[in-house]
């Protein structure tokens, strides 16, 4: 299966290749069963997530002092698991006010409340939050490889997931490398070049008229990148070598650093969460004996909770938070310093 005309031998840069693979006619997030087939996000692992962006919605409001109508987008909404949830959540005095928008270029959901608005692209001047959970991962990027003389070259692929060497990465590409992911002269040494999730960002950042926009995506930043980059596939639940041939996802680590604009704080999941409320703290055992179902429910619930702050896990996830107009609400609960202007 293929996103966009082409022979099946082609050979493209796989910024292009992803392209078709992922978002083409017949892409990958637009087959019916949905990402959550293939792959667990943190709005999938449990309700607790939701739980607590809507906390952070709430304290969004706070910091635009209540205003009469408050949004909700949710970029890359799949079939909308999160938006809904969120506003699910919400007080009822904040969902009165509450409008939800899921960004997604796949089908609407026919069963989705008619309350949520469906779109292709983020809505302008948003007022409230603005969330990006495992987007920018999907956003393509080109890869480089560094060749026998040590330069850095495109990686071009077919659709059945062969690689060969291309031409040096040159221009705009090459200055993102150079000030994000410089490659020692070692041939075989990889990166991901992320300018296009760089301006991609931005351009969603810029929807924000006041309130909060936030990223959450597995990161590396400029002291960890990994030495051979992190382009991989998912499919039916299974990492899987990337193919763009529209049978799974292809996606990539998110150079967070290089994402944020001036302002902009990161920090881990864990830390995120554990500031909305989310401890994983098991309940007392003397739960167990005075009320054994509340005993079991809160056991399930601490349990949910530490898997989405776990180490190693979806805790290790990175959360840029970009305020526009307001004071970062995590910034008054999380010593983070503010992200050095570019």
């Amino acid at each position: 299966m293929t996103g966009a005309p082409g022979t099946a031998d082609e050979w493209r840069g796989w910024r292009a290749s992803t392209e078709s693979a992922l978002y083409g006619p017949d892409g990958f997030y637009r087959r019916p069963e949905g990402p959550a087939a293939h792959f667990r996000t943190s709005v999938h692992a449990s309700p607790l997530f939701a739980e607590a962006v809507a906390r952070l919605l709430c304290r969004v409001d706070e910091a635009l002092g209540r205003p009469a109508s408050l949004d909700f987008v949710d970029m890359a909404a799949g079939r909308g698991e999160l938006v809904r949830g969120v506003l699910a959540a919400l007080p009822a005095d904040v969902a009165a006010r509450a409008r939800g928008y899921a960004v997604e270029v796949a089908a609407r959901p026919p069963d989705l409340d008619h309350r949520i608005e469906w779109l292709p692209e983020p809505p302008r001047d948003v007022t409230g939050l603005l969330f990006a959970n495992e987007w920018l991962d999907n956003v393509p990027v080109d890869v480089a490889e560094v060749d026998s003389a040590g330069v850095p070259r495109l990686v071009l692929v077919r659709e059945d997931g062969a690689e060969r060497l291309g031409e040096p990465v040159r221009g705009a590409a090459a200055e993102w490398l150079a000030r994000w992911w410089p490659l020692p002269a070692e041939e075989g040494l990889r990166a991901e070049i992320g300018l296009p999730r760089d301006t991609a960002w931005a351009s969603a950042v810029s929807c924000v008229e006041r309130g909060l926009a936030v990223a959450v995506d597995y990161a590396h930043t400029a002291d960890t990148r990994p030495p051979f980059g992190t382009l991989t596939g998912f499919r039916e639940g299974r990492g899987t070598a990337p193919v763009p041939d529209g049978s799974c996802d292809i996606t990539a680590h998110v150079a967070l650093d290089a994402c944020a604009l001036p302002g902009a704080h990161v920090l881990p999941q864990r830390d995120a969460l554990r500031a909305l409320g989310l401890t994983g703290a098991r309940p007392p055992l003397a739960l167990a004996s005075t009320n054994p179902s509340a005993y079991v429910r809160a056991l399930a619930s601490a349990g949910e909770a530490a898997e989405l702050t776990a180490p190693g896990g979806l805790g290790d996830f990175g959360w840029l938070l970009q305020p526009a107009g307001i004071q970062d609400p995590l910034a008054l609960l999380v010593d983070v310093p503010d992200h050095e202007e570019q």
